[in-house]
């Protein structure tokens, strides 16, 4: 995507205005300057996000719901488009921190990435030993796809596909299943719902139909709910994790067919 990038590095000192920016005296001009955040920006990549108390996290929450960032009482909007993507460490507990449920429910996805297969892992290697140094990253194959004006078309093309009101019932369903299931500590609030149907229909049009149905809303309820579900404590010891109490939702709650 040829829009600007930037990457911020989460730590336990990192602090909003690190994020966000502040705004600071100039002596030489006797007047006081803001200076922006890598925040302003059209890609964010916080990295390791968990790795930040929540002090610092929250500097996102105005950012990724209002598309804004409010520096010294003045008002800044953001670049359009806005994304953020964080990556997390699931494994490491020292040093890390427990994202707050204001932020996780801000992302529209959390993805989960596994080992890769043996067949994946034997390419993979293959391919990082085939005549190259340890520090070599060959990107000259990586072309432009996408511009930033063609993305905000494909966003606004999404809020256009045909949803029918039982697709959404069904969608919101499935969420207020989550806030009665007994293995579930909490549900999804109402942001499940509308980031169901917003995914279902992108799935759609990235399918190249003018409408969304039951199954593409099945297809993206675990990467949309699971980081917005927390499984109570007799299901932790039972083995049971967000995933699995998501797909015995889906299979209960009944979809619209007709």
């Amino acid at each position: 995507m040829a829009a600007q990038f930037r990457r911020v590095q989460f730590t336990p000192d990192l602090m909003p205005s690190d994020v966000i920016g502040h705004t600071f005296f100039d002596a030489a001009t006797s007047r006081f300057i803001t200076r922006q955040g890598p925040v302003f920006t059209n890609l964010l990549l916080a990295d390791e996000i968990n790795r930040a108390p929540a002090k610092t996290q929250s500097a996102l929450l105005e950012a990724m719901q209002e598309r804004q960032v409010t520096l010294e009482g003045s008002t800044i909007e953001l670049p359009r488009p806005f994304m953020v993507l964080a990556t997390q460490n699931p494994i490491e507990q020292e040093g890390t921190y427990p994202l707050p449920e204001a932020q996780l429910d801000r992302f529209l996805f959390k993805i989960r990435i596994d080992y890769p297969s043996a067949e994946e892992e034997g390419r993979l290697t293959q391919y990082v030993l085939d005549g190259k140094t340890g520090a070599d990253l060959d990107v000259a194959g990586v072309a432009t796809v996408l511009q930033p004006e063609t993305l905000i078309k494909l966003q606004q093309s999404t809020a256009m596909v045909t949803t029918d009101d039982r697709v959404i019932a069904y969608a919101v369903a499935i969420v207020r299943a989550t806030r009665e299931a007994p293995l579930l500590a909490a549900g999804a609030g109402p942001r499940g719902s509308i980031a169901l149907v917003r995914a279902s229909r992108a799935k759609a049009l990235g399918e190249g139909r003018g409408f969304a149905t039951p199954d593409d809303v099945k297809a993206v309820a675990l990467p949309a709910l699971r980081h917005r579900v927390a499984p109570s404590a007799d299901a932790e010891i039972e083995g049971l994790t967000a995933d699995t109490l998501l797909m015995s939702i889906l299979d209960r709650v009944p979809a619209p067919r007709a």
